[in-house]
């Protein structure tokens, strides 16, 4: 039994968001966005919320092209770790790629073994996507996108992460 449910994000959880991002931000293993930008990606977005209705988790699933996409700031509360929140809000972020479609989800991580565990492998080299979807993905000006596809540009932003990949 759990003491906390997933759900869709509501513009009211922006802030809380923000805050679950800020101290992983301070340690260089998430990027800290503007508000504006979770605003704006909201609909991408599960939370999970404790019995007293407080966000204890995050993470959302942003489609890249027809069979790919990526979860992206997938975060819990420091209280909370060790207790699922994690595995639940990534398995709901699958489920939601699942249902629209989508065969295949990147990440970009510090966290390899938990992704591990959870059917992702490290990515070595870009055949992850046909040579016609790849020139496409270029034209993106998604910096998600970018890492995925390993450009130069966004090196300065990736951190050192390692790039995964599961098959759904």
């Amino acid at each position: 039994m759990t003491d906390f449910t997933i759900r869709p994000a509501r513009t009211s959880d922006v802030s809380a968001i923000r805050s679950l991002v800020r101290p992983l931000a301070d340690e260089r293993i998430l990027l800290e966005k503007e508000a504006v930008a979770y605003f704006e990606s909201l609909q991408e977005f599960v939370v999970a919320e404790d019995v007293a209705g407080r966000v204890i988790g995050c993470g959302a699933l942003h489609v890249m092209w027809e069979d790919i996409a990526e979860v992206r700031t997938l975060a819990t509360d420091a209280s909370a770790r060790g207790r699922g929140v994690g595995k639940a809000l990534l398995e709901a972020l699958m489920d939601n790629a699942r249902a629209l479609g989508v065969d295949r989800v990147f990440c970009l991580t510090f966290e390899v073994d938990f992704f591990g565990r959870h059917g992702f492998t490290v990515m070595e080299d870009q055949t992850a996507v046909d040579p016609e979807v790849y020139m496409e993905l270029l034209r993106s000006t998604d910096d998600g996108v970018a890492e995925f596809l390993d450009l130069a540009r966004v090196k300065q932003n990736t951190l050192g992460n390692t790039r995964m990949i599961a098959r759904l």
